[in-house]
């Protein structure tokens, strides 16, 4: 789907899917459309951590995706490494616990200090860049949603300060967005090392 405000190296659907069944045979129908190839032909393979990649004959490309509830957002870099990821918006009333608990002191404060009204969907967001930055590092969550810290920047989340593992904060560029109603997403990339 393109957006004028991605640059045209980064590509990305969201689609209905109904939660509990396999989401990789649609990200094959998609990476083939994407890729011009038929689906079985794409070169999903998974790295020694798990990470869905596109294996040596599509180098350049970078593949993630992430599920939430009835959907699903797939992402695609050329030349970037790149992360994404999904969170249904829904209650969340031990936001706070979780943030005391697995994210920065400073995006803590700034969670507390927010409306309960306001709280989940910033929740949610913080999330969501959280996850779809360490999804494209390699790492994911495993790594420690406490090794970035973000911080609201007129209305936008901002990477202000990462474990050098993942490079600089200038490093990374961020897409926050609503791919469909009741749901948050994130995409994040970088140039791929070379």
């Amino acid at each position: 789907m393109p957006s004028p405000l991605l640059p045209e190296t980064v590509r990305y659907v969201w689609r209905p899917h109904p939660h509990g069944t396999p989401a990789e045979p649609v990200v094959r129908q998609w990476l083939g459309e994407q890729l011009d190839c038929a689906d079985d032909a794409v070169p999903l393979v998974r790295d020694v951590l798990g990470r869905p990649r596109l294996s040596a004959s599509q180098a350049g490309f970078d593949v993630n995706w992430s599920h939430s509830g009835d959907g699903l957002l797939i992402g695609l870099g050329e030349g970037l490494a790149i992360g994404a990821d999904l969170e249904r918006i829904r209650p969340r009333p031990r936001a706070l616990d979780l943030a005391r608990r697995f994210l920065a002191a400073s995006e803590v404060d700034w969670l507390a200090g927010l409306p309960s009204d306001l709280r989940t969907l910033a929740f949610i967001r913080l999330w969501c860049v959280k996850e779809a930055v360490l999804k494209a590092h390699g790492r994911g969550l495993a790594f420690g949603l406490d090794k970035l810290v973000f911080a609201e920047d007129a209305g936008t989340l901002r990477l202000y300060a990462c474990d050098r593992a993942l490079g600089e904060p200038a490093d990374w560029s961020l897409h926050e967005f609503e791919p469909h109603p009741g749901y948050r997403a994130a995409l994040a990339w970088r140039p791929q090392p070379r």
